[in-house]
């Protein structure tokens, strides 16, 4: 008998493995691909989950919460990592991971439906390392894991006649970190401007008390759209910390920030304080009299 109900889907699979067998051989590339099934299972029932189904190099498990699902997931990525065994030469084993929650029809130890299809297509969109996710996921998150996810794309994905944006769980303690403003001692980084002012072709956007981040990229959902081949569709975030203004890059070609004193900077997938004034180019540096350049100016 069918039965519905909602769990947190989550796809492992190992990057390359095609590449891997050409590389180290049959026998060793079994042996490695093995390993990485054994950590995938361990962490996903160390973590009250299920393992459903496994595909070749492929585990698909589920999770009665979103937190469970993300815990196993994070533990798959720092074995795999760490694990020895996993290392040949300059050749070392990564694993992607996609998960979703929704409603799904449980029959005969197999789970179907659409959440399944999308927690799938997460892992398409992951990359070697990633754990990529759903704002439905997000939303069922605690407020612990929930602080260590960054929305950094939207894409449409295949079935799909909408966008959707993509969330990465940094699973990594100093890629959480890096979200975060260095604080350097004494008061004085304690206090940061008051309103940071963002001009582009004629429009401005303010950051302050009031507003405190925007998103900068192609797609319509930004607060702030610039259009250009070099640009991602979600390309940038500004935000207004208690210390200082940060940017964090979430694109493909990165972000390049001149200061009106000649200081240059370059970001991708990571962030920098911002301050004083100068000019923000996406994906490429920005010239002073270009309509793609983006003027700010912080103010105190």
């Amino acid at each position: 008998m069918n039965k519905d109900t909602e769990l947190a889907i989550l796809f492992a699979d190992v990057v390359g493995s095609t590449q891997l067998y050409e590389a180290l051989g049959d026998t060793r590339a079994r042996e490695m691909v093995g390993i990485c099934i054994d950590i995938m299972r361990t962490a996903t029932e160390a973590h009250g989950g299920t393992v459903i189904k496994t595909m070749g190099d492929e585990v698909m498990a589920t999770f009665v919460t979103a937190d469970q699902a993300i815990n196993a997931g994070s533990d798959m990525q720092r074995a795999i990592v760490s694990h020895e065994a996993l290392q040949s030469g300059n050749t070392h084993v990564a694993i992607r991971i996609g998960c979703h929650f929704g409603p799904v029809v449980m029959e005969q130890r197999d789970v179907f439906g659409a959440a399944v299809h999308t927690a799938n297509r997460m892992t398409s969109q992951a990359k070697a390392g990633q754990i990529m996710t759903t704002v439905t996921m997000v939303e069922r998150l605690s407020s612990d894991w929930r602080a260590a996810v960054r929305q950094i794309d939207v894409a449409t994905l295949k079935g799909r006649s909408h966008e959707v944006a993509l969330y990465e769980v940094l699973w990594q303690p100093e890629d959480v970190t890096s979200m975060l403003p260095t604080l350097a001692l004494g008061n004085r980084d304690l206090h940061r401007p008051r309103r940071l002012r963002l001009r582009f072709q004629g429009e401005e956007l303010v950051l302050d008390e009031h507003r405190t981040h925007i998103t900068i990229g192609r797609a319509e959902e930004n607060d702030l759209i610039v259009k250009g081949n070099l640009i991602s569709r979600l390309h940038v975030r500004i935000e207004a910390t208690k210390a200082r203004f940060m940017l964090v890059d979430q694109s493909t070609n990165g972000t390049f920030v001149y200061g009106a004193t000649g200081q240059e900077q370059f970001v991708r997938r990571d962030s920098v304080p911002i301050s004083g004034e100068g000019l923000i180019g996406l994906g490429r540096a920005p010239e002073r009299d270009s309509v793609l350049a983006i003027r700010f100016i912080c103010e105190d």
